[in-house]
């Protein structure tokens, strides 16, 4: 029997039992639709409190809509978005942020996974040449596909480039909590302090449902966001559902408590596996991402018992991600299976 959990992804975990008990508590009688609910009204309460008051919160529940309608609001179809080769929206969204916002992505190469001033700067040309996009966005993940966490200084340096040239700093923020616990800073402290303008709230990856959101700080502003995200296919009927989950994830630290518990989980597999020869930890363990480089032909005995990805196929890197719900047993239990795999 294959164990309960699996490192595979974030994605793949069930929903925190607070949420679900949240949930549970919202299917009490009938309320209005469409967000006018007040268990919709106390969710964006809580992310001004978390955010500033004068944020603009637009809950949505797909990850995927959230950065495509987050990019959409800022953007022209002639425009561009500069982000790093391996960013979720370049390279796991099916061409979706292009085909709704009609923009071209621009990639760089960031082997850790991040962007730099300097290599976005490659990708800053053209300007003012109508036979050329013009760059408006810089887009980056944080915590990174690669598990890798920005630094203060580094999103500020970004977000100081981007807006001395009339340009934005969207930050899909799929992974924001994991990367703000690994720094020690509050969600606002994460983002908008440090001149982020579009952030795509991500709750799913962590322990919620199906829950997401788009807000606006200062310089982004948009008046007709919720006719976007009507349009988007993102406007749910019954948003209480939706908004009592992220309600939860923002009350009582339990955005941080669960970010914190996934990110020590992924620090021990780290620690478990450096024991292991011919297992050799490819990228720095930041937040809750463990990626690794093992034999070819180990890599199908590991999956017979636990389900995860493949990196890199060339390399041989894999990646195993943690959890909310990892416990200290499954690391170890699995650390043995991969020692003896390999």
């Amino acid at each position: 029997m294959k164990p309960a959990r699996s490192f595979a992804s974030d994605n793949n975990a069930g929903i925190h039992p607070q949420v679900l008990r949240a949930i549970a508590a919202a299917n009490r009688g009938h309320t209005v639709g469409y967000g006018d609910d007040p268990y919709t009204e106390s969710a964006i309460r809580n992310f001004k409190k978390h955010f500033g008051r004068d944020a603009d919160v637009y809950i949505v529940f797909n990850g995927t809509a959230a950065n495509c309608l987050g990019l959409k609001a800022i953007t022209r179809s002639y425009e561009a978005v500069i982000c790093a080769e391996a960013a979720h929206i370049y390279s796991d969204e099916c061409g979706a942020p292009e085909a709704f916002t009609g923009c071209k992505l621009i990639p760089i190469k960031a082997p850790d996974g991040k962007l730099t001033v300097d290599s976005a700067a490659t990708a800053y040309h053209g300007i003012g040449d109508q036979h050329h996009v013009q760059p408006r966005v810089i887009s980056i993940t944080q915590s990174t596909e690669m598990g890798t966490v920005y630094k203060p200084h580094e999103v500020r340096a970004l977000a100081s480039f981007a807006h001395e040239r009339e340009m934005f700093l969207h930050m899909d923020g799929a992974r924001l909590s994991n990367a703000a616990a690994a720094l020690g800073l509050n969600l606002r402290q994460a983002t908008r302090d440090l001149g982020v303008d579009v952030l795509s709230f991500g709750g799913t990856k962590n322990g919620l449902m199906a829950a997401e959101a788009v807000l606006f700080f200062e310089r982004a502003r948009v008046a007709d966001f919720l006719y976007l995200r009507k349009q988007g296919m993102q406007l749910a009927s019954k948003m209480r559902f939706i908004s009592a989950q992220l309600d939860t994830l923002l009350s009582n630290d339990l955005w941080l408590k669960s970010a914190q518990h996934a990110n020590r989980m992924a620090r021990l597999l780290e620690r478990e596996l450096a024991s292991i020869p011919r297992v050799k930890i490819v990228h720095k363990v930041e937040a809750n991402g463990v990626f690794a480089k093992i034999p070819r032909a180990a890599i199908a005995k590991i999956m017979k018992r636990y389900f995860f990805y493949v990196w890199d196929e060339e390399e041989s890197v894999v990646r195993w991600m943690c959890s909310f719900d990892t416990t200290e047993s499954d690391v170890k239990e699995f650390a043995k299976f991969v020692a003896r795999s390999v």
